[in-house]
């Protein structure tokens, strides 16, 4: 069998994956192609004695540790931006821990392999970065979401990891005028919403206003990673657990969230739709 029917369909999640990890679409894309193509010139061999979903991430690993993580240190931490300060606060190793756990769906041991690391230390590493998620600045985020279960179960999870609800919209047009009016920090967002729209394209209007990051929660990933267009940097696929929603939320925030500024904490109404209180 060829390299391309045994490793291409597992490239999308590849990709998804890889983009988390760098918090850009572009950049992610770009040291996916590069791992493929040190393979094909030999300066990166496959693991051929693994299933080749794990071959395939434990490739793009061997490519990633030399050239993608290694982010200097410096003293006077002046002029660094928010993104470098929090790299220099958390192991890259530890995020790529958590993600291909939970929201990868490897097994430790699985994540051992491709990181090519004992599996105590996996384990150690998702812990510190679970710990520093938590310990990370509180944050306004806004659900787009029809199904009302889905949708409290959602908040529940984002106020237990100590964000804060701004508000739950159902359709296109009512997320376009709620992240107008409330300025999420970052947005959960289903496909299909209640009116026939898309959150696709509720996503893309926001995106003209203003740069705040979009997690896409579908039960249909694969139609998102097809390669034929612009795909989500972060994905979610239903059903989802609560630490695939908690490490994707930290890894979004990890790079895209403003530094510094305290997040309001005061109770906003109660929702006509849904009875909840939101906080904003």
């Amino acid at each position: 069998m060829t390299i391309t029917a045994t490793l291409g369909p597992h490239l999308p999640y590849l990709r998804r994956y890889a983009r988390a990890l760098t918090g850009s679409q572009t950049s992610g894309d770009a040291y996916v192609r590069a791992s493929l193509e040190a393979m094909l010139v030999g300066n990166v061999e496959s693991t051929r004695d693994v299933p080749p979903r794990i071959a395939l991430y434990r490739l793009f690993h061997k490519f990633w540790s030399t050239t993608g993580h290694f982010f200097p240190l410096q003293d006077d931490a002046a002029g660094l931006s928010a993104v470098e300060k929090r790299l220099q606060t958390l192991q890259p190793t530890n995020r790529e821990a958590l993600l291909l756990t939970a929201v990868e769906g490897f097994s430790v041991p699985e994540a051992a392999t491709i990181l090519d690391w004992p599996e105590d230390d996996v384990e150690a590493a998702i812990a510190a970065t679970l710990r520093a998620i938590d310990h990370d600045l509180p944050s306004r985020v806004m659900i787009v979401e029809d199904e009302a279960i889905i949708a409290l179960d959602l908040e529940s999870l984002v106020l237990e990891l100590g964000h804060f609800v701004v508000g739950v919209a159902k359709t296109r047009d009512e997320a376009v005028r709620m992240a107008r009016e409330q300025a999420p920090d970052l947005i959960l967002s289903d496909i299909q919403l209640a009116d026939g729209s898309s959150g696709v394209d509720a996503a893309q209007d926001i995106l003209r206003e203003t740069q705040v990051p979009v997690i896409f929660i579908t039960a249909y990933p694969e139609c998102l990673l097809t390669g034929e267009h612009p795909e989500p940097t972060y994905l979610i696929e239903k059903p989802f657990s609560r630490e695939t929603v908690r490490a994707t939320i930290g890894q979004a925030l990890f790079f895209h969230k403003p530094n510094g500024e305290p997040v309001a904490t005061h109770r906003a109404p109660r929702s006509a739709a849904g009875g909840k209180t939101f906080s904003a």
